[in-house]
């Protein structure tokens, strides 16, 4: 799903910009949209100014998505001086990364993973997490706030003839990210003076630049009928989406039909799981490490897993991890991380040979818990993807114009064709078990094996084809449908008597059913209910990705556990509009899917007109 949010009065754009902005890495892409004809654009990479040391600045294609908060007398005068900035307190980038790994009690990291935390508040100063009280911190808006202000400053540094508030400027997320996030990353780039932007879903932007770089072709490398499953494992999240490839009036067409959980697994899993090798095979040696030097062995072992990865003749790469005083005998300690290690460990741990039964353990956490983000609970990214591909079984079954065949005896939905994207996936040995799992699987039930789409830019695949997106929406290219992923309920609690030690029974509603268009309006007009005015009240919401056959105005009685989840509750107080505070209002119902991925409920009277209106974004302090 994609959401738009405008200011009126813009000039026609010249350029459209793609921005990553990523867990790990954020990146900014452009097309010239005067100089592209359909699917054979003109684009370019931004280099992006960014400090590499302390004074040095440098441009490179990708902005670490690194802040670092240095001590007051750390750096001289001017040296965390940019082009366009010469009195910053900061720095964001490559040079961040750097002394980070070095002080990491002043790094603040995966900001974006923290954006996406429902159990935090994300405007609160809590970054880095760890930091001692004398370290300043900043929020996870804030600092999404200053990678997004650096590339639009970089971007008016290096095309003052085209600024930045006059083009077209698109905004990729994961496709799992909920509302709250959706609309925190909009608000985190109006604060960075975004006056224009879109949001669009990380999987459906890899689709769209492996459909622009190929020229035309991909037309010849897929048919309807086959389902392509994008696979976006990055810094931070696993991101699933399923694609169908139908024709419709002679035309192919790219129909998402599903897209996977929320699940925080990626790069920074491993890294911390490589740390931990690490430390293991140190404390063997008689060497324990204090908790600032596990965080520091960390950023090591993340520089050292992408070279091991990425140079299959590489036998190990050194690390080393400072001490903070005299009382480590011999100061820094010096080992490595090796090669077997590396493969052993991610592939075992995060990529293991499973059946396609298989789905991701669960326990249950502990009453308390440190604060820190939501990791999954089981590492194992084939495991995730079994279980959606299982749960979307039947996701072809009624879908218009697929023309693939549907096996009525499979026991999950079988893709052809696989587009692997993110960081991780820029080692071949990754790509490869993953190809090797999902086949098996597909062998298993006698359907031909799935293949690798080629063609593809781990790095830059998400910032170009978010690009090329905002070229499409202008009436060129080829646009993926889709609609919302999931179909929504609202709680509509029973009128029963009261019984003691019992609740209310609850059934839920479907205001948005599954594949409903942005901007359409669903009205239900055959079904009244009551509103309670004028006093504190709350709603519940849930959402189904398995539930496609529900229609508007759906009533469920009872649903499996495993049917609906549930999305968070609103609480508020509605105005009383001259009535008397806690009377039920007769009302009916209005739902619409925003243009900024939230969707609005409006309670109308039936009798005198008043209206009601709710934003369900599932923040916790809503």
């Amino acid at each position: 799903m994609n959401e738009k949010m405008t200011d009126t009065g813009l000039k026609q754009p010249k350029f459209s910009i793609g921005i990553d902005l990523g867990t790990t890495h954020s990146a900014l892409a452009y097309v010239d949209i005067g100089a592209s004809d359909g699917e054979k654009t003109s684009y370019g990479v931004l280099d992006i100014p960014q400090l590499t040391a302390p004074g040095a600045v440098e441009n490179q294609p990708l902005l670490p998505s690194f802040l670092y908060l240095p001590h007051a007398s750390e750096l001289a005068p001017g040296e965390l001086a940019l082009p366009w900035a010469a009195g910053q307190d900061f720095a964001v980038g490559e040079f961040a990364r750097a002394r980070g790994a070095l002080t990491p009690i002043r790094l603040v990291s995966s900001a974006k993973s923290w954006l996406c935390h429902p159990g935090v508040d994300r405007r609160a100063a809590i970054l880095p997490a760890d930091a001692p009280p004398e370290v300043a911190r900043i929020s996870p808006l804030e600092a999404s706030t200053r990678y997004l202000a650096h590339l639009r400053d970089a971007w008016n540094n290096a095309h003052p003839e085209a600024p930045f508030d006059a083009q077209d400027v698109t905004i990729t997320i994961p496709a799992s990210f909920d509302p709250a996030a959706r609309e925190l990353t909009a608000e985190a780039a109006h604060a960075a003076g975004y006056r224009e932007l879109t949001l669009l879903e990380e999987p459906q932007a890899a689709l769209y630049n492996w459909i622009q770089a190929s020229g035309g072709r991909w037309r010849k490398d897929v048919k309807p009928g086959e389902i392509i499953l994008v696979i976006d494992v990055g810094g931070g999240t696993s991101d699933f989406s399923l694609i169908a490839v139908l024709e419709r009036e002679g035309s192919l067409e790219l129909h998402r039909v599903a897209v996977g959980d929320h699940i925080l697994l990626g790069g920074d899993n491993m890294d911390l799981t490589l740390a931990h090798v690490v430390a293991r095979k140190l404390a063997g040696e008689g060497k324990q490490l204090d908790p600032w030097q596990m965080r520091a062995l960390t950023y090591a072992c993340r520089s050292a897993k992408e070279s091991l990865l990425s140079n299959a003749a590489l036998e190990a790469q050194p690390l080393v991890v400072p001490s903070r005083g005299s009382k480590l005998i011999g100061g820094s300690i010096r080992t490595e991380l090796t090669q077997a290690e590396v493969r052993t460990t991610l592939l075992e741990g995060f990529f293991p040979e499973v059946p396609a039964a298989a789905r991701p353990a669960s326990r249950a956490r502990g009453g308390l818990t440190q604060l820190g983000l939501p990791y999954a609970q089981d590492a194992g990214v084939t495991r995730h993807l079994a279980a959606l591909l299982g749960r979307q079984a039947g996701a072809t079954a009624e879908l218009e114009g697929f023309a693939g065949q549907v096996d009525a005896n499979a026991t999950f939905l079988h893709p052809t064709a696989v587009l692997f994207n993110g960081g991780v996936f820029k080692s071949e040995i990754l790509t490869e078990r993953t190809l090797e799992t999902l086949n098996s699987w597909l062998n298993a039930e006698n359907a031909p094996p799935a293949r690798a789409l080629s063609g593809g830019d781990m790095d830059l695949a998400v910032a170009r084809g978010a690009a090329y997106y905002g070229y499409v929406r202008r009436g060129q290219g080829v646009r993926i449908r889709g609609g919302t992923a999931r179909a929504y309920y609202v709680a509509v609690e029973s009128a029963m008597p009261a019984i003691p030690g019992f609740e209310p029974p609850v059934q839920a509603l479907c205001i948005a059913p599954f594949g409903m268009e942005e901007g359409i309006e669903a009205d239900l007009q055959t079904q009244e209910f009551g509103l309670v005015v004028g006093e504190p009240m709350h709603l519940r919401f849930f959402g189904s990705s398995v539930r496609r056959q529900d229609q508007l105005g759906t009533l469920l009685e009872f649903w499996q556990p495993d049917e609906l989840q549930a999305l968070g509750d609103i609480q508020a107080t509605l105005p009383a509009e001259g009535r008397q505070a806690g009377e039920v209002v007769q009302v009916r119902l209005q739902a619409v899917a925003t243009d900024t991925g939230t969707l609005e409920l409006t309670a109308v009277a039936t009798q005198g007109g008043e209206r009601w209106k709710v934003e369900f974004d599932v923040r916790g302090n809503a």
